[in-house]
């Protein structure tokens, strides 16, 4: 699953989904531990990072990573696989890239879910491993009134 998770959503997410590209607080992995202990399913997560600390989106700031990454692996035990990112629109992508594989190595993560249809390639070559290309395979959205 891509996208924004409530934690109120996440008991159906288990049972619809394998993957979870947007694990991004406490709330949230805690209900996911205890649906996953209900349900007898593991998911394979990626903690959503909000690199440029931007307010109108979801995900651990880079200064909590750390503790939130050995919280969700340690605690609860949850199989997280890899990071995620959103790069700021109007930014250079690559930076943004760089800095979420150097944190995923010191991590010891090998999963990127990094990269959508208008930055995909700079998000292979700085290591992406999964991509989101919406608009490339399926066109742009119209907006219906």
């Amino acid at each position: 699953m891509i996208g924004k998770l409530q934690s109120n959503k996440a008991k159906k997410a288990i049972k619809i989904f394998d993957y979870i590209h947007s694990l991004d607080n406490a709330k949230l992995a805690s209900k996911i531990f205890q649906y996953e202990k209900e349900l007898n399913k593991k998911i394979k997560l990626f903690i959503q990072v909000n690199l440029a600390d931007e307010t109108q989106k979801s995900g651990i700031l880079l200064n909590d990573l750390n503790n939130f990454y050995h919280y969700c692996t340690k605690e609860l035990s949850l199989n997280v696989i890899g990071l995620m990112c959103l790069p700021p629109l109007e930014s250079n992508s690559q930076e943004y890239f760089k800095i979420l594989k150097n944190v995923a190595t010191k991590l010891n993560l090998k999963d990127l879910s990094m990269g959508m249809s208008s930055d995909f390639e700079q998000a292979v070559i700085n290591g992406s491993t999964y991509l989101r290309l919406g608009t490339i395979i399926l066109g742009k959205r119209s907006l219906i009134n």
